[in-house]
């Protein structure tokens, strides 16, 4: 017995040292076939990626290098449904097993030796992973490659891990992996928001992908969801109240259109963070499929290679809500490819807000400032207006309104344009010059660059309190912003401009007061390239820029007929509240005061006849800026002027001349050249004494023997008998010398040197005021009228 029991115990150390070896050699040789044969796992930084709105909801998905469409998502961003379904119709114990379930797999070869063929399966959903990470064959051997890469995925990642492949990479018929990609193409909905009918379909999906396709073969597809609820409710997951409803729910056939919304802004961001699997952008989905279909839909009535482009911003963060960087995305006509939100064009007028709050923080102005409206030439330079009209002495508001020219180069000249070039990049908007150019004087009318996007970001500045910024494309983005105007100049601009009146509107249109407030601004570019407008209320602004992108001129289209009425489509769209339809309170900077003009200074009770006329005028930090003195040192006279008379005959007294009785007064005298735009009783009223016989010339008639010789003030003109042609007139400037501007009704007609006939046809009936006007600011002007 003794020698048996010793043999036993021999027996079982041999055998248990059998069993050890075995159980190392096994080991060891997982080890090895797991460093020959590693996990061959998806390269995530080179799969698909997806732009996402600010809810998440996808705008637009770019396919990876094979064309697979695929969203990717974790296993709390996925409906508690849909992963319900999944595991209780693919996998009961995937959280117990080690990436094999032997009972399953004796119950599936059982029921194939018995039925012929296969009744159930018994792969787990590792397996499934494994088969879509490594395909193999469906042999013998095949099948034994799937149960070692199931077992070594078990080794090496956890059960949240292998859901998650499974999550993103199953199939889904087509180009479509993964349950998100599934949801969005066959639901239009993300996998998180499933109903109980949509998560028993995406469960069963990926056992026949091809077969079940709900956009081909919907009934199919409806017939196995069905089993899949039936088995819910067997197994008593979910009751039979909500299976039974579920099945109400019809399986709906739908073209598989992968999203294509804000499609430049996607590709914009995908460029920039091109390793990014999803881009969470600031754009709303809504206001996004809104704009985009406003701006397709205004696009039918432009011609036909004019494209348009539209960035929306909320105040509050500077994040853009909306982003149409084209038209017509693809639309080769329109080059739709082609991103106009950052595309640097001529910005017309659209610049001349900031110079008019920079002047009103440099106290150059207020907001009723006498600006003149005329021919000017600084230097070389002798910019018109659009219309090539003048209208002489004008508000700085209305000025800004009217978008004049001349003021604004004048307001230019005197800011600075390399000063306003920096105060302008230093708050974000950066202009763009030509190879060996600068700022110069023709900036302010569009004589340099600009894009949409630097645009928008300054325009908000006025109802952020003159603080301007980079528009922030997704929610990560820093706000980064910079003082653009003082909060008192930001405020008085933005008054300016929302008194503007729209186009068809007259100051006495019934408004209900629903509308936000709009402060609004156009623009034109030289030769009618680029169209804009720009518009901004209390809790948003909007650019709009209209054109073509290859630069090709569209004649009659500028930013009051092409971009203007785009734009109030879009703000009137916006939701809006109550209190955006009222002013905003102005800041403690920012006083009312009656001013006077031609002074421009606060009203003087003890010297009425200086305020000619009356305006009630915006002033920033209690200061009231003077009319601005003339440019030109050949016009520039004192605007308040102190003269001694003959107390007995009025008339005036020069340098050592003197009366028996003198008196002294003060003349409030305009500008130069807004003397030809003067109604007749203003003229009168600033008009000096004529000087007392014997005094010696003070130089302050200097221009008056300029006259129009060639007709009579008040002269009728009409046609001749029987002949077709107009009444014609040959004029001519006596006492002029040098270059004479002729100017008819306000509009610039020649340009001659003064010993040349100004030759004119006057077709138009009515009442006309010629003026000639030399570049020292004397000027004659005649009053007819043509009959017709």
């Amino acid at each position: 017995m003794r020698a048996f029991a010793l043999a036993c115990r021999g027996l079982r150390r041999r055998w248990m040292r059998a069993i050890i070896a075995a159980v190392v050699a096994t080991v060891l040789l997982a080890v090895v076939l797991d460093r020959l044969f590693p996990l061959p796992l998806p390269d995530e930084r080179g799969g698909s990626n997806v732009v996402l709105a600010r809810d998440g909801r996808p705008l637009r998905a770019f396919p990876d290098a094979d064309g697979t469409w695929r969203y990717p998502v974790a296993p709390d961003a996925v409906s508690p449904l849909y992963l319900d379904a999944l595991l209780t119709y693919e996998d009961r114990w995937f959280r117990r097993h080690p990436g094999i379930n032997p009972l399953a797999l004796a119950r599936a070869a059982a029921q194939r030796l018995r039925y012929g063929r296969t009744v159930s399966g018994g792969s787990t959903l590792t397996m499934q992973v494994a088969r879509i990470l490594d395909p193999h064959s469906r042999s013998a051997l095949g099948k034994i490659k799937q149960l070692l890469r199931a077992v070594q995925l078990e080794a090496h990642l956890s059960k949240d891990e292998i859901l998650t492949l499974y999550l993103n990479h199953a199939p889904f018929g087509g180009t479509i992996q993964g349950v998100e990609a599934a949801s969005w193409a066959y639901l239009g909905k993300p996998a998180a928001r499933l109903s109980h009918a949509e998560a028993a379909l995406l469960a069963v999906l990926p056992q026949a992908p091809s077969r079940l396709r709900p956009d081909r073969h919907a009934a199919l597809a409806q017939r196995y969801r069905d089993k899949l609820l039936e088995r819910m409710r067997e197994l008593g997951r979910w009751d039979a109240a909500t299976v039974a409803d579920a099945r109400r729910e019809n399986v709906a056939a739908r073209s598989l259109e992968p999203p294509l919304d804000a499609a430049l802004l996607a590709q914009r961001l995908r460029a920039a963070y091109p390793a990014a699997r999803s881009l969470r952008s600031t754009i709303d989905r809504e206001l996004q499929a809104a704009m985009e279909a406003r701006v397709q839909n205004y696009l039918a009535r432009l011609p036909e290679r004019t494209s348009a482009a539209l960035l929306l911003v909320d105040n509050a963060s500077l994040q853009a809500l909306a982003y149409v960087g084209s038209g017509a995305y693809a639309d080769p006509q329109r080059l739709g490819y082609v991103d106009m939100v950052r595309a640097a064009r001529s910005p017309g007028s659209t610049l001349k807000p900031f110079l008019y709050g920079l002047a009103l923080d440099d106290g150059l102005i207020h907001s009723e400032s006498l600006l003149v409206d005329a021919p000017q030439s600084f230097g070389d330079y002798r910019p018109g207006n659009f219309d090539q009209a003048f209208n002489g002495p004008v508000a700085a508001a209305e000025a800004l309104r009217l978008s004049l020219n001349v003021p604004a180069v004048d307001l230019l000249d005197r800011v600075g344009p390399a000063r306003f070039a920096a105060r302008l990049a230093n708050a974000g908007l950066t202009l763009h010059w030509p190879r060996g150019a600068g700022p110069n004087l023709a900036l302010i009318l569009g004589g340099t660059g600009a894009t949409l996007e630097d645009l928008v970001g300054a325009y908000a500045a006025l109802n952020r309190g003159g603080l301007a910024g980079r528009v922030r494309l997704q929610a990560g983005d820093a706000l980064a912003e910079r003082r653009l105007l003082s909060p008192g100049a930001a405020w008085i601009v933005r008054s300016m401009l929302e008194a503007n009146l729209r186009p068809g509107q007259s100051r006495d249109t019934f408004d209900p007061g629903r509308r936000a407030r709009l402060a609004w601004k156009t623009g034109t570019s030289y030769g009618f390239r680029d169209a804009w407008a720009l518009g901004t209320t209390r809790r948003y602004t909007v650019g709009v820029w209209v054109g073509r992108p290859d630069g090709t001129p569209v004649p009659g289209q500028y930013g009051a007929i092409t971009a203007l009425p785009l734009l109030f489509q879009a703000v009137d769209s916006l939701p809006h509240a109550a209190e955006d339809a009222a002013p905003a309170a102005a800041p403690s900077t920012v006083a009312e005061m009656d001013i006077c003009w031609p002074l421009g200074t606060a009203f003087e009770p003890a010297q009425p006849q200086l305020c000619q006329e009356k305006r009630k005028a915006w002033i920033l930090d209690g200061g009231v800026p003077p009319t601005l003195p003339e440019r030109d040192a050949g016009n520039w006279h004192d605007a308040r002027l102190r003269l001694r008379v003959d107390a007995r005959s009025g008339l005036r007294l020069s340098g050592g001349c003197h009366a028996a009785q003198e008196r002294e007064i003060v003349v409030a005298r305009w500008p130069a050249l807004a003397q030809p735009w003067l109604p007749h009783w203003q003229r009168k009223a600033s008009q000096l004494p004529a000087l007392a016989p014997g005094c010696a010339d003070d130089g302050l008639d200097a221009g008056a023997s300029l006259r129009i010789a060639g007709v009579a003030p008040g002269s009728s003109l009409v046609r001749a008998p029987g002949s077709t042609r107009p009444p014609h007139l040959s004029l001519r400037a006596l006492g002029a010398q040098g270059v004479v501007q002729w100017l008819v009704n306000g509009r610039i007609e020649a340009t001659l040197d003064a010993s040349r006939p100004f030759e004119h046809d006057f077709g138009e009936a009515g009442p006309q005021a010629i003026t000639a006007l030399t570049r020292a600011g004397n000027y004659a002007q005649v009053e007819i009228q043509v009959l017709r």
